[in-house]
């Protein structure tokens, strides 16, 4: 009871923080850009910062190969959640008439079911409930998804067109971005011991920037929820249903079968996390940036993040408190 009280007050203390956000933005109390900054923050500073002091400290040989099974689980899973979002997707929009426009809708259903926003806010909640050590185990198991978001994921998010890029293209991208190398060079450092030679007040820097990722990234969320018409991006009723898949039933297929598996908790904890988050802000940045439909996605991540603050409580306290 006493995680699940710190996980409730973590998800309040969040959409406050989300709130401040959308009532600067709405009250214009901010430039209309500071998203585009904020965003570049996180990408280019923060959340390198904490991965790669996260990954220098904490990942040694014996860490790495006792969480290597977190690779595995990782595969499998995020393999069956897109076979899902395929089937899943056809359900919420069919494109009998074979229109550009609803197609696109699909990718971005399809994306919805598939990823949460396991980056940003799944980081933050295990940060703050679980610290270091649990954020080791988290990023080594969101080392796949990462990969998987960045080709295939962005793959179906950009409208396409002659010179849309591939999924291997994507893939190559993806894999140059400040995060991912934060990440493999963060186990390059643990693995070697070079981690002894960082000075202290250098790892002391990237994990205090590290620190504000989590409310920084609940600001952006805020402020780009407030460049929209909130009623209007509450009235699709299909929204709150791919809400229900996203926040309840796919992470509890997921972590209900490993409960049967009878893996350890900690294993329990990351999925549960990476799969329970609301839907993340890609659905709204890709598609703003390529000109495609960024109204669906910005309906989900409002309602799937306002429900998150009670069903990820919730889900933690059912799977892993009761059962």
């Amino acid at each position: 009871m006493e995680v699940f009280n710190l996980t409730l007050q973590q998800m309040l203390v969040m959409f406050i923080i989300m709130a401040a956000g959308y009532i600067l933005r709405k009250g214009n109390y901010i430039p209309e850009n500071s998203s585009v900054a904020i965003s570049k923050i996180l990408a280019f500073f923060l959340a390198p910062a904490l991965t790669l002091q996260n990954m220098a400290v904490n990942c040694t040989p014996e860490t790495f190969i006792e969480n290597s099974r977190l690779f595995i689980y990782s595969i499998v899973i995020v393999l069956i959640a897109v076979g899902i979002s395929y089937c899943l997707s056809a359900l919420f929009v069919r494109n009998k008439e074979k229109s550009r426009e609803l197609e696109y809708q699909r990718q971005i259903y399809k994306y919805a079911l598939t990823f949460g926003n396991y980056g940003y806010m799944g980081t933050y909640i295990i940060l703050g409930i679980w610290g270091d050590e649990m954020l080791f185990k988290y990023n080594m198991f969101c080392l796949v998804l990462s990969i998987v978001v960045y080709s295939w994921g962005i793959y179906i998010l950009v409208p396409k067109s002659e010179n849309s890029p591939g999924i291997l293209d994507n893939l190559k991208a993806g894999l140059t971005t400040p995060t991912m190398i934060s990440i493999l060079l963060g186990v390059i450092i643990g693995l070697s011991g070079l981690s002894r030679f960082i000075p202290g007040f250098v790892l002391s820097s990237m994990e205090t920037a590290g620190n504000c990722m989590g409310p920084m990234s609940m600001l952006l969320a805020g402020i780009v929820i407030g460049e929209y018409n909130l009623p209007e991006l509450m009235k699709n009723k299909k929204i709150y249903l791919v809400s229900l898949l996203r926040l309840i039933i796919l992470p509890a297929l997921f972590v209900g079968a490993l409960k049967l598996m009878n893996l350890p908790g900690d294993i329990m904890i990351v999925v549960l996390i990476a799969f329970a988050t609301p839907l993340g802000l890609n659905t709204v940045v890709f598609p703003s940036a390529y000109g495609g439909d960024k109204k669906t996605g910005a309906s989900m991540t409002v309602i799937s993040s306002l429900l998150s603050i009670i069903t990820i409580p919730l889900m933690y306290y059912v799977f892993l408190v009761l059962m």
